[in-house]
This record gives structure tokens, sequence and C-alpha cells, in this order.
């Protein structure tokens, strides 16, 4: 690359060789919240394969699970709530049933479509 450039009122025609640095890379990036439960990252699980069982409609942090294994709920019924954004959103049975596991825990972080419980065989 050429330049001009002028030192005391003289001007100098100067050749420059400029290398190129290396771009960073990003690796995972994690935003903090004001949640006082820790945002572990965590791989998406697989998503449930079968209709007995009731999957994460978004991405957040579980701060409450109000259910056990063995326990009847009817539908409407207030099983967990996930905090995402701020905001408390609670996730009720779609339908009556018996809960046969609850594969997720206070604190945990969830993807959309993660499996958090599973529901009896009718």
């Amino acid at each position: 690359m050429k330049l001009k450039v002028t030192v005391n009122g003289t001007v100098y025609d100067v050749d420059v060789e400029v290398e190129e640095e290396k771009k960073p890379e990003l690796g995972a990036i994690l935003i903090g919240g004001s949640s006082p439960y820790g945002v572990t990252p965590s791989a998406a699980k697989a998503p449930a394969t079968s209709t007995n069982a009731l999957t994460a409609n978004l991405a957040g942090t579980v701060v409450k699970v109000l259910v056990e294994p063995g326990k009847a709920v009817t539908a409407g019924e207030t099983l967990l709530v996930l905090e995402a954004m701020k905001m408390e959103t609670e996730v009720t049975a779609p339908k009556d049933g018996t809960v046969a596991a609850v594969a997720v825990a206070v604190g945990d972080a969830v993807q959309g479509g993660q499996v958090l419980l599973e529901w009896e065989a009718e």
C-alpha cells in the first residue's frame, strides 16, 4: 500500500505492508439476568417422541415444580413455572392424567421442545 506522509512540510511517498489480523472467534455467550437461579447452559435434549410427554413451549429456567411422579392432575392445573426474560410462565396440564416422571428440577435451563414431564400410559 502506498501512502503520502507529510512531515514538517516535506511530502514523502511511503510503501507500507499491512498484515491482516486474525478475527476473534466468539465462544459461548451467557447473558446474566437478575434471576436468583444460576443459568447453566445445557444442550437441547431430544424432543418428545410420544404423546405421553409434555414439552417446553419456550426456553427458560425452571423456577417451580409443583408436581411429583404419581400425582393425578386435571386439565388446566399448573404443573411448573418457567422464567424467561424476567417473566414467569405457568406450564399447565393439557389433559387429565397422572404424572409418571418429572424430567426437570428447579434451576434447570430448558430449551423449547425439551421434555418437562411424562404422563402414565392411559
